[in-house]
């Protein structure tokens, strides 16, 4: 049997008119090279234009299902204005590219956007079974992943971003910069066209979100694992070779050789958007064109393709009326008697021609000043099979990383742009064919259909996260429930911060919440129950919070405590000598001064360097080194160095949380003892190994804890449960 790829994109790869004919494009070719036998594909997506009447959808919908395997999703001219128009390409689009100025944003578009998406999620249940692979593509669905992952977590579903991913200071001013990260992450696999948009990416999650990532891996609060990958697309490298070989490109081929006798020809093909630094050629064009004199002019001529993009944006009217009037400026002041420099065709060519223009120009000018990929580039390297012309391309596309031999240039150096002209129409027929032959032998096998087969087949093969209350949580539940239902004598030993209480990027704000006492006051008075909360935060701050409560209080990780019952504080660190302090002091004052955003708390028994508000990537950094200098330091004394949740701490080798649950056991001895926590600190309760203990780990992150709960609220949750009133158990 097959499996069943649902492949989703805004667009189907149809158009419908008086008949539906099926559309080219890279995607189009990529899947056109899978097995039948291996795959049966399915395609969801926006037919295009609004289709109002439900009797001409029908009749739509089903030609498309049976002639073509696609399943339209019908959208409204309000959608498609909301969805498409604003949220996608007025406000994410620009950001993608670098773009902020370009930037617009209305709520109602993010309703439309939302809804859209949720629409293209119900289209996908209908027909999704949990071993299917699904493939979203592109930013006009950003939210699907997520939403899909919700419904079917066994799903394996992929994500490809066709554009590139910015850096986090530019995706940042994104209002639903959030909402649009996190519904990536519903994926199970995220590709990229460069590492450098993965990485891009990965710093954005961490910053927005806080999700710890690793290189090609990001766990998610719920435990869901997305992989990343780098998967640069390639063109549809048959059908060229196929065009080559026709004797109507032949023909076409001579004809412009022959209309273009003693021309030196630069050819420029690219959609009208402003990304793609159409005025920053023109500005490089006119600068080359000023040094030449009149035979120089009429010895080349720029053939400019520039197909037609969004033409209801605003942006792309205005980019497209000031192009035309710096071509007729250039043209006017550059012309001679004999020609005019540049040719603007403002529309379509057919395929042949194309390939036609690509294989007899001279230079291919390809510099956009951002671009996820660029196939033209591709395409032109991929056409220069006999003649030779030089590819131009632009530094910040993701072809550059590929096509290495071609000229590299940056599109906002006019003056570099210029010369790096003149010095391609220089170079000797042998030196353009060692740099193409390379990367025409690259083009071509790693084309389209290899990028298909290689992210469908990572796919196939990538993890499906289990959920974080997992079996091994419930065997937890059960046995603290039968123990309450027969009256055990129970111990709780909790941590407060991360574990009872989420953290705060303030410590001082973590305050206890009416969720915390909703379930205190459940566990208040439960006969043969002891409560003890064990933290790192300084005995006030325990006092100030559950000083008026009857629970056993532990402050500074066992260093003082107050027994449950008791109103005095008892010292369980005496004998012990803290004169390390004072050298630590110093280092962690100038680790303060050095990482903007983190400071400094004195405890009696241990010293604490936070670095929660600093940036992520630079704070854990700083972090690890002060451990290693602090490690180094504190070798042959009896203190130890310890990294929790977003801090350094320092304390004495004689306090651990594991040895004050020992201390306050030792006299009444529970039938059971729960231990819950949830970082390093914590490990310590864990390592007391005891037949009747169970230990909880509350995070993702590794532990020797034999349990584990998603986060404070699951945790919350889980003691609620265990300790309902007799009745309800």
């Amino acid at each position: 049997m097959p499996t069943t790829l649902i492949n989703v994109s805004n667009r189907l790869p149809v158009t419908v008119g008086a008949e539906i004919t099926k559309s080219s494009g890279g995607l189009v070719a990529a899947l056109e090279g899978l097995s039948p036998q291996e795959y049966d594909l399915k395609w969801i997506g926006w037919p295009g234009g609004a289709i109002a009447d439900p009797a001409h959808q029908v009749e739509i919908d089903q030609a498309l299902r049976e002639e073509h395997g696609c399943i339209p999703i019908f959208l409204s001219d309000e959608e498609v204005a909301g969805h498409y128009e604003g949220f996608s390409n007025s406000s994410v689009w620009p950001l993608l590219h670098y773009m902020p100025n370009y930037m617009h944003y209305d709520p109602a578009w993010w309703e439309q956007y939302r809804n859209v998406n949720q629409r293209f999620a119900d289209k996908v249940m209908e027909l999704a079974q949990p071993d299917d692979l699904v493939w979203v593509h592109d930013y006009q669905l950003m939210l699907l992943p997520a939403m899909l992952h919700e419904r079917m977590p066994e799903l394996r579903i992929g994500f490809f971003l066709h554009t590139p991913f910015p850096s986090y200071e530019t995706f940042r001013c994104h209002p639903r910069r959030r909402e649009l990260v996190a519904g990536v992450l519903g994926a199970d696999l995220v590709g990229f066209h460069t590492f450098g948009y993965m990485r891009h990416f990965r710093s954005t999650v961490l910053r927005l979100l806080g999700l710890e990532t690793e290189i090609t891996r990001i766990r998610s609060e719920d435990g869901h694992v997305s992989a990343m990958g780098v998967f640069p697309i390639g063109i549809n490298a048959q059908k060229f070779e196929e065009t080559l070989d026709a004797l109507e490109f032949r023909q076409r081929r001579d004809e412009f050789i022959q209309a273009n006798a003693g021309k030196r020809i630069v050819l420029s093909v690219e959609r009208m958007d402003y990304t793609k630094g159409i005025l920053h050629r023109l500005d490089a064009i006119e600068q080359f064109l000023s040094g030449l004199d009149e035979s120089g002019r009429d010895a080349i001529k720029f053939i400019f393709v520039s197909v037609p993009s969004r033409e209801e944006v605003e942006e792309y009217k205005d980019v497209r009326e000031e192009t035309e009037a710096r071509v007729g400026r250039i043209n006017g002041q550059y012309a001679t008697l004999n020609s005019s420099p540049i040719r603007f065709i403002h529309g379509s060519v057919n395929f042949t021609d194309l390939c036609a223009l690509y294989a007899t120009a001279d230079v291919g000018l390809v510099t956009p000043l951002i671009d996820g990929m660029n196939l033209v580039a591709k395409e032109f390297i991929a056409c220069q099979r006999e003649h030779n012309g030089v590819l131009m391309l632009g530094e910040f596309t993701g072809a550059a990383e590929e096509l290495s031999n071609a000229l590299l240039v940056n599109p906002y150096d006019i003056a570099a742009v210029a010369e790096k002209l003149t010095e391609a129409l220089a170079m000797s027929d042998d030196e353009k064919r060692a740099l193409n032959q390379p990367m025409r032998e690259r083009v071509v096998k790693y084309d389209a259909q290899h990028w298909a087969r290689t992210f469908i087949e990572q796919l196939r093969i990538s993890e499906i996260s289990a959920p974080a209350a997992s079996e091994s949580v419930e065997v937890a539940a059960g046995l603290l429930a039968q123990a309450v239902a027969a009256g055990q004598r129970i111990a709780l030993f909790l941590d407060y911060d991360g574990t009872l209480r989420e953290i705060e990027p303030v410590p001082r704000a973590a305050v206890p919440t009416p969720a915390i006492w909703a379930l205190l006051d459940l566990l208040r008075g439960r006969p043969n129950l002891v409560v003890t909360i064990i933290s790192g935060r300084r005995r006030e701050d325990l006092e100030t919070w559950f000083g008026g409560t009857p629970f056993g209080l532990i402050a500074e990780h066992g260093a003082t405590g107050r027994p449950s019952g008791h109103t005095s504080w008892e010292h369980w660190d005496r004998g012990i000598r803290y004169d390390w302090k004072d050298e630590i002091r110093e280092v962690l004052r100038l680790y303060e001064q050095s990482t903007p955003g983190s400071f400094v708390e004195e405890k009696s028994t241990s010293l604490v360097w936070h670095y929660r508000k600093t940036d992520p990537e630079f704070g854990t950094w700083k972090a690890n080194q002060l451990a290693h200098e602090l490690s180094t330091m504190m070798a042959n004394e009896p203190v130890k160095i310890r990294q929790g949740r977003k801090i350094v701490e320092a304390t004495s080798a004689h306090i651990s949380k594991g040895a004050a649950v020992r201390r306050a056991i030792e006299k009444t001895v529970p039938d059971l003892i729960v231990c819950a926590g949830d970082d390093q600190t914590d490990e310590s309760m864990f390592e007391v190994e005891l037949t009747n203990m169970i230990t909880l780990k509350v995070g993702r992150e590794p532990s020797q804890a034999k349990y584990r709960l998603r986060d404070p609220s699951a945790f919350r949750e889980f003691l609620s449960n265990a300790f309902q009133t007799e009745s309800a158990l």
